[in-house]
């Protein structure tokens, strides 16, 4: 990997130097190859270390590079395309969903953005699935959905039991109920320590936060929270529709 005067350079330093290192990447690197050491590329590059690591997280947040918990930083294979969504006008865990169903258990605590979609009051018992996604063996997004208990009664998941069993039950019993409609959002964030863990990343990597409604009886009866890996996967989305249907 050759030098480059920055100095002079009027734009930012970190993104005259993401380019240079994005070139690097594709005539001297192969994927899944490992990057010397940070002090080695900052004095390669005569820059500081704060510099060099704001252009190697946007490199990363582009999918160029992935650093890897025990490895460090590697050149990332191209993007996977994952369809959100590929079965319209399903629930979640019908026929054709990639997701794989690891719990679920029962909370009176949930996030507040997640109590306002859901228009559910402190204490009110959730029923909260956690699902896994892999691509090409390669896992890609976890998953929080979160059911009003009060949307589902008389199907609460038998303690008895097994983790899987469990979550299956609480999709099994979502089949039931007629499907309205539903809409999604996404935006960028930090990977949590739980997702990080069940992703491969490191807490705080960048992520793609993909929140669903899903819509019966005029209300939102369910909402998914997908946490994908931002430098690895490439997501298609389908028309909205819920809103719609809400207003209605």
């Amino acid at each position: 990997m050759g030098t480059t005067q920055l100095e002079t350079v009027p734009e930012p330093k970190y993104w005259h130097l993401k380019t240079v290192l994005s070139e690097a990447l594709d005539s001297e690197f192969a994927v899944g190859e490992i990057l010397p050491n940070e002090r080695e590329l900052a004095a390669r590059f005569g820059v500081a270390r704060a510099t060099l690591r704001q252009a190697l997280e946007q490199l990363e947040l582009e999918g160029r590079l992935q650093r890897r918990r025990g490895v460090g930083t590697t050149v990332a294979p191209p993007r996977i395309g994952v369809a959100v969504d590929p079965v319209r006008h399903t629930w979640p865990g019908a026929a054709g969903d990639d997701w794989q169903p690891l719990d679920a258990v029962e909370s009176d605590t949930v996030p507040a953005a997640v109590a306002a979609l859901l228009a559910t009051a402190p204490g009110d018992p959730v029923h909260i699935v956690r699902r896994s996604r892999v691509t090409h063996g390669r896992p890609v997004a976890a998953e929080l959905l979160y059911v009003p208990a009060a949307a589902l009664p008389d199907r609460a998941p038998a303690d008895s039991l097994g983790a899987p069993d469990r979550a299956r039950a609480v999709l099994h019993a979502l089949q039931t109920l007629g499907l309205d409609g539903q809409d999604r959002t996404v935006e960028l964030g930090s990977a949590r320590a739980e997702d990080a863990r069940q992703l491969d990343r490191l807490p705080g990597a960048p992520v793609l936060v993909v929140t669903t409604r899903y819509v019966s009886g005029g209300r939102t009866t369910a909402v998914a929270v997908s946490t994908y890996r931002a430098d690895t996967c490439r997501l298609t989305f389908g028309e909205s529709d819920a809103d719609a249907l809400l207003a209605g």
